[in-house]
């Protein structure tokens, strides 16, 4: 069963629980994976108290996506939104109207539900994804995915638009300049947008990169840093150097921190606050210590 190798993570306030349970409500082939809850070191770190849930694994048709409650430092933003890719009009108005519930309907299909996330609902029928995450830049759209069709495998832009007078106007951008390039990481479609300055990426949204060896984690990190050590964070997170933020995480670090034996987890756990690259050996010695 080979892992989905980009996972959208999604930063919330305290909410994490009840929008996971929210989402995998509305779709179809969808559960919760997993829980894991803060130990008191990482709950220290967050001023959140120990045995709060900290992460919740879940998967709306088919695909994975994780939500975790971080606290207040980052809002989600129209920066990365999600396209919901529907086969009919019913279909559009079903997802429209249980995404908007308590939330915003915005112009052109977009739509901001109630914990801040923002969707877009369109009649397209796109084989095997029901769910794309959408990239907005400012100009950069175009070089973005060129970047990151360059670094993962089974990789390929598929489609390329262009601006009409008509919406270039509207954007403050000249007439034929790409406004989205479609593309595909690994086999997961993703969408970038050259939209303008009116939003800006944070961590609020960044994709995990599950990494199968230590060799994967240096080639990741390696990549998406672009070398340069100002792009690395604390906890396996990597900012690109368009913005976009990444966490380039092994599988088995996964599964110690998921270990129902709260002090190897909690041990686990804090090798990793000790790192920007995560080392497997030196976390897999902090578990087995435990």
């Amino acid at each position: 069963n080979k892992i989905q190798r980009i996972t959208p993570f999604l930063w919330f306030d305290k909410q994490a629980e009840e929008a996971a349970n929210y989402y995998v409500s509305i779709f179809e082939d969808s559960k919760i994976l997993s829980v894991t809850r803060y130990s008191e070191e990482a709950a220290a770190m967050t001023g959140l108290p120990k045995d709060a849930v900290m992460t919740v694994e879940f998967q709306l048709d088919g695909q994975r996506f994780v939500a975790l409650n971080g606290g207040p430092h980052f809002k989600l933003s129209e920066a990365v939104s999600f396209v919901v890719n529907c086969e009919s009009q019913k279909e559009v108005d079903y997802f429209r109207e249980k995404l908007s519930s308590g939330g915003d309907k915005q112009p052109h299909g977009w739509l901001k539900d109630k914990f801040g996330l923002s969707w877009q609902v369109f009649a397209q029928a796109v084989k095997g994804q029901r769910i794309t995450p959408f990239l907005w830049f400012d100009k950069q759209a175009e070089e973005a995915a060129n970047y990151y069709v360059s670094i993962f495998e089974n990789s390929k832009t598929l489609s390329v638009s262009r601006y009409s007078e008509e919406a270039a106007a509207r954007a403050g951008l000249s007439k034929g300049t790409v406004m989205t390039v479609e593309f595909q990481l690994d086999g997961q479609r993703f969408v970038a947008l050259n939209g303008g300055p009116h939003f800006k990426l944070d961590e609020a949204v960044s994709f995990v990169v599950n990494c199968e060896s230590q060799k994967e984690v240096d080639y990741f990190w390696d990549k998406l840093t672009s070398g340069d050590h100002q792009n690395e964070q604390p906890c396996g997170w990597v900012k690109d150097q368009f913005g976009l933020s990444w966490q380039v995480i092994p599988q088995a670090v996964i599964e110690f921190l998921k270990d129902a034996n709260p002090k190897k987890a909690g041990s686990a756990m804090g090798a990793v606050l000790q790192m920007k690259k995560i080392d497997i050996d030196t976390v897999q010695r902090a578990y087995q210590q435990a």
